[in-house]
């Protein structure tokens, strides 16, 4: 059963017992649990609403991390984006002969869950369709438009799924 702390401990980290649990242990550290302050063991700090841990984490990130998780973001993305360069390279980038049709608002959902309905995995729709899986991916995750994904793979996405994915004008 656990104790709880009527406000004379011998804690601070310097040895004594848990007043949660109240295992005898050299190494207590502080923590507030449901709005009492108390001295407890390893074990039961992950009870605290917020540790020492907890509130460097919250504090506001300095603006070299800011930097630095914006840097590792981008080096993700062009890493992601060195495996599928060939086509742009072959083929070039002419969106006046493969518009991007206006998309109803919940395209994404209905490819995914008509990808999976086929029980197909994005990969092996990918390879049918003769398009990159990180097209469709984009298209997945309502990002066509962003990631300047052409209107054939919207089309053919429609015609392999039987989904309606653009807007009729």
């Amino acid at each position: 059963m656990a104790k709880y702390s009527t406000g004379n401990s011998s804690g601070g980290g310097g040895g004594g017992s848990c007043e949660l649990c109240g295992k005898t242990t050299d190494s207590l550290t502080e923590a507030n649990v449901a709005g009492a302050q108390l001295n407890v063991c390893r074990n039961c700090a992950s009870h605290s609403d917020t540790t020492k841990s907890e509130r460097k984490k919250r504090a506001e990130p300095s603006e070299r991390d800011r930097k630095r998780r914006a840097a590792q973001q981008t080096a993700k993305m062009d890493d992601a984006r060195k495996g599928d360069a060939s086509h742009w390279e072959e083929e070039g980038t002419n969106y006046a002969d493969d518009p991007l049709p206006y998309l109803v608002s919940d395209y994404g959902d209905r490819v995914l869950e008509a990808r999976q309905d086929a029980g197909l995995q994005r990969g092996e729709l990918a390879d049918e369709l003769g398009i990159a899986e990180n097209d469709l991916l984009a298209v997945e995750q309502n990002r066509a438009n962003r990631a300047s994904v052409g209107g054939s793979v919207i089309e053919a996405l429609e015609d392999h799924l039987d989904v309606t994915l653009s807007e009729s004008a």
